[in-house]
C-alpha cells in the first residue's frame, strides 16, 4: 500500500469523495455530508489529504485533516479535524483505515496541532469502533452536525 499526499480536488480524491457521499446517503438518507470543505482546507501546514493506492495504482482509501481553532461550532484552539476517512468496500478489514489514521495523526502532530477531533454518526458503528480502539474518547459535540441526535464526536490528544 502506498499512501500519497494529494490535493482535495485531485481526480482520485473527487472520485472517492463521491463514493463516500453515496455511502453516507445510503446510511443516513440525507444526501451525504453537508459540511463545507474546500481544497485550501487541506493544504499544508493547515491540513493534509491522503489517498492510499493499492499495488496496481488504484485509489482505495482516503482521509484528511484540517486546522480548526476556537469558533462558534465548538472547536478548540489547536484542533485538527479529521475528514473523509473512507475505504472502498472491497478493501475493508485490511487495516487501511488505521494506517491512514496513524499517518494523519503524525502529520497533524508535526504541524503543531494539539488534538485530533472527528464527527461521525450512529449509523457508522465500524468507524466508532476504529476510533475508540485507537484512543479516541467522546468529546463535546462540534461542527455542522453538533445538534443532530445521531452525531457522535470524539477527540484524541496528539501530544509530542
Amino acid at each position: 500500500m502506498n499512501i500519497r499526499r494529494v490535493s482535495f480536488d485531485h481526480p482520485d480524491a473527487v472520485k472517492l469523495n463521491d463514493e463516500v457521499q453515496a455511502e453516507y446517503h445510503e446510511r443516513y438518507g440525507d444526501g451525504g455530508d453537508a459540511t463545507v470543505l474546500e481544497p485550501a482546507h487541506f493544504e499544508p501546514p493547515r491540513g493534509v489529504y491522503f489517498i492510499a493506492y493499492d499495488e496496481g495504482g488504484r485509489p482505495v482509501a482516503t482521509g484528511g485533516w484540517r486546522s480548526q481553532d476556537s469558533n462558534g461550532e465548538g472547536n478548540e484552539d489547536g484542533d485538527a479535524e479529521l475528514k473523509r476517512m473512507f475505504v472502498i468496500r472491497e478493501m475493508r478489514g485490511r487495516g487501511l483505515a488505521r494506517r491512514i489514521l496513524t499517518a494523519l495523526e503524525e502529520d497533524a502532530r508535526a504541524a503543531g496541532r494539539l488534538r485530533m477531533v472527528l464527527e461521525t454518526g450512529t449509523e457508522q458503528p465500524e468507524a466508532i469502533a476504529l476510533y475508540t480502539s485507537s484512543g479516541y474518547r467522546a468529546c463535546t459535540k462540534f461542527g455542522y452536525y453538533r445538534a443532530y441526535e445521531s452525531s457522535r464526536c470524539f477527540a484524541k490528544p496528539l501530544g509530542s
